[in-house]
């Protein structure tokens, strides 16, 4: 399916009248379809696979701005860290710890979101409200910044339950976003996708990852 241009304009437009920043998600996606998207005028893009970014930035114009969306392993980092403009789901201690190891081998800082668990389902990752508070040592790592919170709603059709997570994170992120310090400067909250982003961008949502409106449907056969 070719890339939905017309769908791309309307939503580009929507969203920056807003001050929302649209995060293509081009993952299992080929590099022609990228660069259309790329000569409409779109600089961010976000990849779930180490191997598949790698290759597509090797590929790709150098002002592309990408985003890793998927869950990240500590071992893959490394991979990444010279050119990843924003890491979202930072779900650990551990990852952060790695990827401030990374940023300063490469001479960088590099930008984290943090996931927080605001789902029902059991499968998704982040930490909850409580390991949020009790997340210490953070003055250690002097090559990564924490700019924001990022969140995936429940996978249902229960609109009031999608609007009441998104609004919960919110409150996190309002909270949160009053404890300033030199690597922890809260200003991007990543909330919403194709299928639920305009209730996201209702309850506060300055960034949007769109796949499958932009791109269709995804092909998982590689």
């Amino acid at each position: 399916m070719p890339v939905n241009k017309e769908a791309y304009s309307i939503l580009n437009n929507q969203l920056k009248e807003k001050n929302v920043c649209l995060v293509a998600v081009s993952k299992t996606k080929p590099i022609e379809d990228i660069r259309t998207l790329y000569d409409l005028g779109q600089r961010d893009f976000g990849e779930n696979y180490v191997q598949e970014l790698v290759e597509k930035e090797a590929a790709l114009p150098k002002d592309i701005r990408w985003h890793f969306i998927g869950h990240l392993q500590s071992n893959k980092v490394k991979y990444i860290a010279p050119f990843v403009h924003l890491i979202h789901g930072v779900d650990s201690f551990s990852l952060l710890k790695e990827i401030n190891k990374q940023a300063l081998k490469n001479n960088r800082i590099i930008d984290c979101l943090l996931q927080i668990h605001i789902a029902k389902e059991e499968t998704k990752f982040g930490f909850d409200e409580q390991e949020l508070k009790q997340l210490q040592g953070l003055e250690a790592l002097k090559n990564m910044r924490i700019i924001g919170l990022m969140g995936m709603a429940s996978f249902s059709d229960d609109k009031a339950l999608i609007r009441k997570e998104f609004r919960n994170l919110k409150t996190i992120f309002t909270e949160k976003a009053q404890l300033s310090t030199f690597n922890f400067q809260l200003s991007t909250l990543s909330m919403g996708m194709s299928g639920d982003y305009t209730i996201a961008v209702e309850e506060g949502s300055n960034m949007v990852r769109i796949g499958s409106l932009l791109f269709g449907e995804r092909n998982y056969t590689h």
